[in-house]
């Protein structure tokens, strides 16, 4: 199977300009080109790309992506260094969560304002940089 850009673009749902970028960066093996300068992609892109997507969406960086790619070029080699990665990955993604919840809280407590203008909106005051003390709700 042979597919265009565009095609490849569809068929994984990932934007032409990132694909351009990926095989720029190479994390795609450079496409093969018709005579009149068209990239053609083969299977074997596509099921990489789709790989390099799902990644993404799994909040690894391109560089750990790359090493993923890299690692699973090489099917015989044990799985510890996979499991590092993921294992690290997974550290950083419960620190976001942490993060998250903490936000959460920050947020709730801010929501809520019912000033009669902005001017005296306590949440505006603490995105402006001002402690803000106690709630916004009266």
């Amino acid at each position: 199977m042979t597919l265009t850009i565009g095609k490849l673009s569809k068929t994984t749902g990932v934007n032409v300009e990132t694909i351009r970028y990926y095989e720029r960066i190479g994390l795609l093996t450079p496409a093969m080109r018709t005579e009149s300068g068209y990239r053609t992609f083969g299977e074997r892109e596509a099921e990489r790309l789709r790989f390099i997507k799902r990644g993404r969406e799994l909040g690894f960086s391109l560089d750990e992506i790359r090493t993923l790619v890299e690692l699973a070029d090489q099917p015989g080699q044990p799985c510890a260094d996979v499991d590092r990665l993921v294992a690290q990955h997974l550290v950083e993604v419960r620190q976001r969560i942490a993060d998250l919840q903490r936000l959460e809280v920050e947020l709730e407590r801010l929501v809520g304002c019912t000033e009669s203008s902005v001017k005296q909106c306590r949440i505006v005051e603490a995105l402006s940089g001002g402690a803000v003390v106690g709630d916004c709700r009266t």
